[in-house]
């Protein structure tokens, strides 16, 4: 197993560490967060931000699966009664926050954890609390909720609360010790066995948060943008549900090849006629690429399980009968895989060409599909619309930018997704029609409501090229500057933004036939 690098900042404890794959295995440690800015790394955390959200709930009245929880959260709760009956004006504090969180309580428990993990994954940290994006573009779940914020920041400021997770951090590290070795390994087997190193992804996360205050029957995940995180909340036996962790690590590691080959899935979408009875959630209804994932995912699973052949069958067979009625190909597919040589990356795409569609939609039709399914793990932010700029993005890739332009078009009016990235996508699909003016002009827009540092550093990039072919190469420099300033943990910006400051941007010359 690694040994640990361990960092102790005053609001996080992290445990890192990074996989790669060479000519032998060896786990190496991430280094420092200075000189780590271009690695992937894979993260077991703790934040004070999700412990201040949840044990605001838990004041509340948020008991869930409590006498299963380890004894730290039963603990924190008494601390902080106790602060609030010791502290004048506590309980005026606290008076609101409680009527707030009744108000918006649902009739299921696990639905109301779910949707204040949302809200926490996406604010700033101690003793601010403000959303690091617009409220109009946080995830649907924890929107509603916004209004909380002040009352959670008064209660946090009121109680001491800071001095409560100080108090327990030590506690948080032993917790974090014994869950680190079993994911590690996890991590590396799962590489191991699809030849596929997390390494290849920069710019990318994988985070893994433990906090007590949860109810430790329950594993929430999240894909919020290029990053992925699933919050664990440790039993009194600390037991650790990996299974669930390995399917969001999965998600990690298989999502980008599905986007890289988008073109490849739009002759499979007759398959999605025949699963619109099926009880799985509407989203793998209605996108064939992420049923494909799924369905590769659930075989992969299935691969890695240890159990017997006919548990796996009968496990598979229940797949089809949820609707993920690939399932079964890609276990077979795998079993070939295991004995090629060749990494995941590499036979991806032959993987899915190879899909018999005909046949995989005879078979489909002869499924007597179930009355429910088991909800899936990942949550996608925003996932209305996200789902809208991912489809524009497959279209766009596929060779259809009318559609892609339409989709992107469409997420932008509802006013209630990430507008940088569909400006930016529409400015992509102006390029792709040399629409030169159009591209500079969606370009800026993106760069007056983007947030994230991809979308950014490469619209100066793109327009520091327009400049460049305008002849306007002062311009151009102030753009691919501003790029190499924005790009962050995005090396291939940067790259491109150096290669504008060396040179003027030149167009490829097509190639002439011979």
């Amino acid at each position: 197993m690694p040994e640990l690098r361990r960092d102790l900042p005053g609001r996080h404890i992290r445990l890192a560490f990074r996989l790669t794959l060479a000519t032998s295995v060896a786990i190496v440690l991430v280094t420092a967060p200075g000189r780590a800015q271009n690695t992937p790394q894979v993260s077991l955390e703790t934040s004070e931000t999700l412990f201040t959200v949840l044990t605001a709930i838990n004041t509340c009245g948020y008991d869930q699966e409590l006498s299963s929880s380890d004894p730290l959260r039963a603990q924190i709760r008494s601390e902080v009664a106790k602060a609030v009956e010791n502290t004048a004006g506590a309980q005026d504090v606290i008076a609101p926050m409680c009527t707030f969180y009744r108000q918006h309580q649902g009739a299921d428990d696990s639905r109301d954890l779910s949707q204040y993990l949302s809200l926490a994954l996406y604010l700033q940290e101690p003793p601010t609390f403000t959303p690091k994006v617009k409220q109009a573009e946080l995830p649907p779940d924890a929107a509603p909720l916004a209004d909380i914020l002040p009352m959670i920041q008064a209660f946090y400021q009121k109680i001491g609360l800071h001095a409560i997770w100080e108090r327990h951090r030590a506690r948080y590290t032993e917790l974090m010790d014994i869950y680190h070795d079993p994911l590690a390994k996890m991590t590396f087997d799962t590489e191991i066995y699809l030849k596929m190193p997390s390494a290849g992804y920069l710019g990318r996360q994988f985070t893994v948060y433990l906090d007590a205050m949860g109810a430790p029957g329950q594993t929430n995940a999240r894909n919020y943008a290029a990053d992925y995180y699933v919050v664990i909340s440790p039993s009194s036996g600390t037991a650790i549900k990996l299974q669930q962790i390995r399917h969001t690590y999965l998600h990690y590691l298989l999502d980008p090849l599905a986007m890289k080959n988008g073109g490849a899935f739009k002759r499979l979408e007759p398959l999605l006629d025949d699963v619109k009875m099926a009880p799985m959630d509407e989203a793998f209804k209605s996108n064939i690429s992420l049923l494909v994932t799924e369905c590769l995912i659930r075989a992969i699973e299935e691969r890695l399980s240890k159990i017997s052949e006919a548990e796996r069958a009968q496990a598979i067979d229940e797949a089809d009968k949820e609707g993920y009625v690939l399932t079964r190909y890609f276990y077979d597919a795998m079993g070939k895989f295991e004995k090629d040589p060749a990494g995941m990356r590499n036979a991806y795409a032959d993987m899915v060409s190879s899909i018999d569609v005909g046949k995989e939609m005879k078979l489909a039709s002869l499924i007597q599909f179930s009355g429910e399914a088991a909800p899936e793990l990942l949550h996608l932010a925003g996932k209305r619309n996200e789902h809208l700029l991912l489809n524009a993005e497959r279209r766009l890739a596929a060779g259809d930018p009318e559609t892609a332009q339409k989709l992107a078009q469409q997420a932008l009016d509802q006013q209630d997704e990430d507008a940088g990235r569909a400006l930016f996508i529409l400015a992509e699909i102006a390029t792709a029609n040399r629409d030169m003016e159009g591209a500079r002009k969606y370009f800026e827009q993106a760069l007056q409501t983007a947030h994230e540092p991809k979308v950014i550093a490469w619209s100066h990039i793109y327009l520091g090229r327009i400049f460049d072919l305008k002849e306007d190469r002062f311009a151009a420099l102030d753009q691919y500057r501003a790029a190499l300033n924005s790009a962050g943990t995005v090396p291939e910006a940067k790259l491109a933004a150096q290669r504008g400051l060396d040179q003027p941007y030149e167009p490829p010359v097509a190639k002439q036939p011979e």
